[in-house]
């Protein structure tokens, strides 16, 4: 792999010892914290706002990427809360409406006290009752007994009538005495086990589970039916009551429950009632039930459009919103933290085997490969997490005793993601169909990259130039499913063709032609494979199809940076080919692994130019490229000192 000098300089002030200044030898000797809040990883920010929100009781939105330490953040909050009175809550019958029933707050371990208390009450009642039902009927029965023996001859018939007779007291004392069985109370929620704040997971609840619901009753005549007390189920907000209320995917939440949860949030306390109106259980309403949580909410930035203004508003006044950081800079200090992380999350499987240096040290390449940035180490820790798990479970099958960096490359190729594994299977299908081309030179044809999900993929662009189906003017039509950022790049690039090529292309039509994306295309990072290709066709000049391409275009003909780097590079190498033209901004952001470093060609350019120096081949390219550098911005130093920009006539 080549790379300009100032690529180089760059890459060794970095340094590529990982593990200078790591003093362990196995992830065995790091100590894990006991706290939850110290295991976090990477997210300073986050744990200073959570531990004042803790102190203050205050809500907080936690907004990031998936597996960057949401989860845990908020399980560590119920942890940091200040030590309270834990409280019951039970439901008691309301004899006046039973269908009201009433709502008790007791201090934490006394709710089961009192239910078992008043249920071996009831017990012992029951069975004083039992005791007098078998005493009368046993009466009855040898009242018939003693009258059957008095006739001549005994009759049996007498005592048969006085078991009915008996049978038929026990029934009716049974109909006419109350149920003590549906005076006993329900413990509603019971904080008897807990010693911390409790925290309540709502992920995905439906209405019932999070705001409370109460049950059905089939038989609601006749002496059958449920008492509505005994039919209330606490919702999860209820449970929360004291401590956490959880929440991640927030915009997944009907706007009614997002409605109901900012009363709660305000009011403290809120309802139980039937969430189906054709149970039963909509005819019950509790009085309030204490709800004082604190809410810690999760989700993704598309998430943000989902949440209710008001509940979104409700958080901000009254709590804290944290973006969770992809990112951190890649120092000593941080790499420790990679280290205590593999440690904690060995720790935590109780599974695998440490890791030793050689294992630590693939990790942390991963971790600052995965960033996609030079100089910074990943925080998507939960897919890191899987790989040392993987790479752990394959030193278990060999019985390893520790971990090590082979381990860890086998765990790469064997845990890739479904992404990867697609992007592996369209390489092989396009190989064999061979719908893009390493080798020769083509008009027209231009060998782009693209990603998908985390992983890189070739994406052959084709361009021709035709007689413009209109009369009064030709149009660019591009065809590959684009979406609109998609859309709107090949648009811009049409501006730097009809600039460069300095052709009337009015009475022409340009056709782009995305090959494969039958998933559809989006981003602009094709954008100089597309003028690549428009140019060619119009130029008729070959291009190389040993080269890639990647990189977006300002309307000027400068080349921006893209995201993905490091996957399409790796993507264009699986392919065959041996060079990849690149944004001059990304060459820092470049992390191939060592196995590709020898078979590619890694070129960073400035402008568009640059780009046909390299992609362009023939006869024609030299005249084309003078031709196109009389359009070439320069900047020119006046007198003042302002910079001026002018075109060379």
């Amino acid at each position: 792999m080549t790379r300009s000098k100032k690529g180089r300089d760059k890459d060794e002030q970095v340094g590529d010892d990982l593990l200078a200044g790591i003093k362990v030898e196995t992830t065995e000797e790091v100590e894990v914290p006991e706290l939850l809040i110290d295991q976090v990883i990477g997210q300073d920010h986050g744990v200073e706002v959570i531990k004042k929100a803790a102190n203050q009781r205050r809500h907080v939105m936690l907004i990031g990427t998936p597996g960057t330490g949401k989860s845990m953040l908020a399980n560590s909050m119920a942890e940091l809360l200040p030590k309270e009175e834990l409280q019951d809550i039970l439901t008691y019958p309301n004899a006046e409406d039973k269908n009201n029933p009433k709502i008790r707050i007791v201090p934490r371990g006394k709710g089961k006290e009192i239910v078992d208390a008043q249920r071996q009450e009831v017990k012992k009642r029951v069975q004083i009752r039992n005791i007098f039902f078998m005493f009368i009927s046993f009466l009855i029965i040898g009242m018939g007994v003693i009258y059957a023996l008095q006739t001549t001859p005994p009759s049996i018939i007498y005592v048969f009538w006085s078991i009915i007779a008996a049978a038929v007291v026990m029934l009716v004392f049974k109909w006419i005495m109350p149920r003590e069985e549906s005076m006993i109370p329900k413990l509603l929620v019971s904080n008897a086990e807990s010693e911390i704040a409790p925290f309540v997971d709502a992920t995905g609840s439906h209405s019932g589970a999070l705001l409370g619901d109460v049950r059905h009753d089939p038989y609601q005549s006749g002496g059958l039916e449920t008492p509505a007390h005994d039919r209330v189920e606490a919702g999860a907000l209820h449970k929360a009551h004291k401590g956490v209320l959880f929440l991640d995917e927030l915009n997944t939440l009907k706007i009614e429950a997002q409605q109901s949860l900012l009363t709660a949030m305000q009011e403290k306390k809120y309802s139980i009632t039937g969430q189906s109106e054709r149970s039963a259980g909509a005819m019950v309403k509790t009085d309030p039930v204490p709800c004082d949580f604190i809410m810690v909410a999760a989700g993704n930035l598309d998430a943000m459009a989902g949440i209710h203004p008001a509940l979104r508003s409700r958080i901000k006044g009254y709590g804290y919103e944290i973006y969770m950081k992809d990112t951190m800079d890649d120092t000593l200090e941080n790499r420790e933290k990679i280290v205590r992380f593999i440690s904690q999350e060995v720790k935590k499987d109780k599974k695998i085997p440490h890791f030793n240096r050689t294992g630590i040290e693939e990790i942390l390449r991963e971790a600052r490969r995965r960033s996609g940035r030079k100089g910074h180490l990943t925080l998507t820790l939960r897919d890191l997490g899987g790989l040392v798990r993987v790479a752990g479970d394959i030193a278990r099958a060999e019985g390893a005793k520790y971990t090590t960096g082979r381990h860890v490359i086998n765990a790469k190729a064997m845990a890739k993601s479904v992404e990867q594994q697609v992007a592996d299977e369209y390489l092989e299908q396009k190989k064999d169909y061979k719908l893009f081309v390493t080798e020769g030179f083509e008009i027209g044809r231009v060998n782009g990259l693209a990603v998908i999900g985390d992983s890189g993929v070739m994406l052959p662009i084709l361009a021709e130039a035709t007689p413009a189906q209109s009369r009064e003017e030709g149009r660019v039509i591009a065809t590959g499913r684009l979406q609109e950022i998609s859309q709107e790049a090949v648009q811009n690039v049409s501006a730097v063709f009809k600039k460069f090529t300095g052709k009337d292309i009015s009475r022409k039509d340009i056709h782009i032609q995305f090959v494969g994306t039958h998933e559809g295309v989006e981003g602009d990072s094709a954008s100089i494979s597309v003028a690549t290709a428009v140019i060619s066709s119009l130029e008729n000049i070959p291009v190389d199809q040993s080269i890639a391409m990647t990189g977006s275009l300002s309307v000027r003909g400068d080349i921006l940076p893209v995201g993905g780097i490091t996957a399409k590079i790796e993507a264009a190498v699986q392919a065959g080919v041996k060079k990849v033209l690149i944004p001059q901004s990304n060459l820092n952001d470049v992390l191939i692994e060592d196995r590709y470093k020898n078979k590619v060609t890694i070129i960073p350019l400035a402008t568009i130019e640059d780009v046909l120096e390299h992609a362009l081949v023939g006869k024609m390219k030299k005249k084309f490229i003078e031709k196109i550098r009389k359009f070439t911005m320069i900047e020119k130093i006046i007198p003042d000192g302002v910079l001026d920009k002018q075109i060379i006539p």
